[in-house]
C-alpha cells in the first residue's frame, strides 16, 4: 500500500500549552481518514503543521516517500483549512479560473470540478449569492483543480444545515470513491462513522486510538437478552469464553462478544441448553460509545 503521509512524534507546544503531543500516524493511499477529538484536541494544529502554516517543536513528518521538499509535496495536496475566501462579486467560474492562475494550472477543469460538488447549474452566478453549503462546495471544487493525490478538509460541515452536511458528506463519498485519499478532522462522530474508513482520536492532543473504523473496541457487537430465568442464563453465559462483560438492567442481560456470532447461532445454543429466550436483539456499539470507553479511560 503506498504511503501519502507519515507523522512521527509530532509535538507543538505554544508556551506552556502542549497542543499536539508526541504524536505518530500514517496514511494509506484510497483510504478516507477522520482526525476525530473535541475541540482544542489538536486536530487543526496537526494539520497545519503537515501544510507547512505552523510550525512543529518537535517530531517529523514525510509527505509521500520522503524524497520531496514539502514545497513540492504540496503540490499534489488540495486543502481547505478555514473558511472559504473568494471574491464576492465575481462568478464561480472566474474565482475558480483566478485560483488555476494562482495554482498554476489550466483552466480547463473549472467545469468539471464545478459538477462533482453539484455546482454547474449556478456557475454564472456571484458568489455572494452563495449559500454557506454552496460557498463550501465551491472551496471543495477550488481545492481539487490541480487533481491532488490527497484532500485536506478541516470541520469541513461546522455550520451548515442538515441538507448542506448531507451535500457535503455526499461529495466526499463520490471524490473518495474516484480514487483521491482524504483526511478531514472533525469533532462530529456521526460525521466519521459515515464518511471514514480510517479514524485517529486524540484528546488534549495525545492520540487515543488508530486504525479501521470498525476494528474499534468492542467490533463484535453484543446481545440485550430476556429469558424466563435470567440468572440461569447469565450463569451459563458466564462460564463460556465466547462472552465478556455482561451486565443486567431492568430485567435485560447485556452481553458483549468475544467472537463473531449470529442472533440465530446463539438463540441455537441457548435453545439446546435448556434456555427459551424471549427477547434477543444483536447490536453493534457505536462509534459514540466506543469514543466515551476510550475517553472515560483517559480523564485526567
Amino acid at each position: 500500500m503506498e504511503t501519502i503521509l507519515t507523522i512521527e512524534n509530532l509535538t507543538k507546544k505554544y508556551g506552556y500549552v502542549t497542543a499536539v503531543k508526541d504524536l505518530s500516524f500514517s496514511i494509506e493511499k484510497g483510504n478516507v481518514y477522520g482526525i476525530l477529538g473535541p475541540n482544542g484536541s489538536g486536530k487543526s494544529t496537526t494539520l497545519g503543521i503537515v501544510l507547512n502554516v505552523v510550525n512543529r517543536t518537535a517530531g517529523n513528518f514525510k509527505w509521500f516517500d520522503g524524497n520531496v521538499s514539502t514545497h513540492d509535496a504540496l503540490k499534489k495536496v488540495g486543502a481547505i483549512i478555514e473558511r472559504p475566501n473568494f471574491y464576492p462579486y465575481m462568478t464561480a467560474v472566474q474565482n475558480l479560473k483566478l485560483v488555476c492562475k494562482i495554482k498554476d494550472v489550466p483552466n480547463d477543469k473549472v467545469e468539471e470540478k464545478l459538477e462533482i460538488v453539484g455546482l454547474l447549474d449556478r456557475k454564472d452566478s456571484k458568489f455572494r449569492t452563495y449559500s454557506l453549503g454552496m460557498k463550501q462546495r465551491l472551496a471543495i471544487a477550488s481545492a481539487l483543480l490541480n487533481d491532488p493525490e490527497i484532500l485536506i478538509l478541516d470541520e469541513p460541515t461546522n455550520g451548515l444545515d442538515p441538507q448542506g452536511i448531507h451535500q457535503i458528506r455526499e461529495i466526499i463519498k463520490k471524490i473518495a470513491a474516484n480514487g483521491t485519499t482524504i483526511l478531514l478532522a472533525s469533532h462530529l462522530l456521526d460525521e466519521v462513522e459515515k464518511v471514514c474508513s480510517h479514524v485517529v482520536i486524540l484528546r488534549k492532543g495525545e492520540k487515543l486510538y488508530s486504525g479501521p473504523v470498525d476494528e474499534m473496541v468492542a467490533s463484535h457487537g453484543f446481545f440485550e437478552l430476556k429469558a424466563e430465568n435470567n440468572d440461569v442464563l447469565a450463569q451459563l453465559l458466564e462460564k463460556d469464553t465466547a462472552f465478556g462483560s455482561i451486565k443486567t438492567e431492568n430485567g435485560t442481560i447485556t452481553v458483549f462478544l468475544n467472537e463473531p456470532m449470529e442472533a440465530a447461532e446463539f438463540n441455537k445454543k441457548m435453545f439446546e441448553q435448556g434456555i427459551t429466550l424471549s427477547h434477543l436483539v444483536k447490536r453493534k456499539e457505536s462509534l459514540e460509545e466506543q469514543f466515551l470507553t476510550l475517553t472515560k479511560n483517559q480523564q485526567n
